[in-house]
């Protein structure tokens, strides 16, 4: 049975391991230069700044919810989902769901006013998942980004 449950440090490695498979998935894994190191001081340091459920049958984690709060000046506060993960052979199984609902249930108990996330216009099957709950795609907003190197270059700080 697939119990979710709050994410620990020693849950890192096996995270790190689906953030990677996630990334491979969406041909991206060039991408990635987060660690351990970096998740534990980020989720479990003297600020934490994510928190995560993980999916676990038998003491294997085959998925991950990893979210964080962000505050909107319209709506207030808004618990952001950063991803979802089940690993390959796991999919299809309703983990992705349990993970989804326990992520529903952390805004009820966050007193948040909603949450949000993306997902990619081409995965299909994701957005058919997130149709079932009733979402709300955006079509008008674009993505931005700005790297720390890019940031740097900007104020010529080697």
């Amino acid at each position: 049975m697939v119990v979710i449950r709050d994410g620990i440090k020693s849950d890192l490695p096996r995270a790190l391991e689906l953030i990677k498979e996630l990334a491979d998935f969406e041909k991206a894994l060039h991408e990635v230069s987060n660690t351990v190191d970096r998740l534990e001081e980020d989720g479990f340091g003297s600020n934490p700044i994510f928190g995560f459920f993980v999916a676990e049958e038998d003491q294997k984690i085959h998925g991950i919810a990893l979210y964080y709060y962000r505050y909107s000046t319209w709506k207030g506060k808004r618990l952001y989902l950063e991803d979802i993960v089940v690993t390959k052979n796991q999919r299809g199984k309703g983990i992705g769901k349990l993970l989804f609902e326990e992520t529903m249930k952390k805004v009820l108990l966050g007193n948040c006013t909603g949450m949000m996330w993306q997902v990619l216009d081409w995965n299909s099957q994701a957005i058919e998942f997130y149709k079932r709950y009733q979402t709300r795609f955006d079509n008008e907003w674009n993505n931005c980004h700005l790297e720390s190197s890019q940031i740097k270059n900007f104020f010529k700080i080697p």
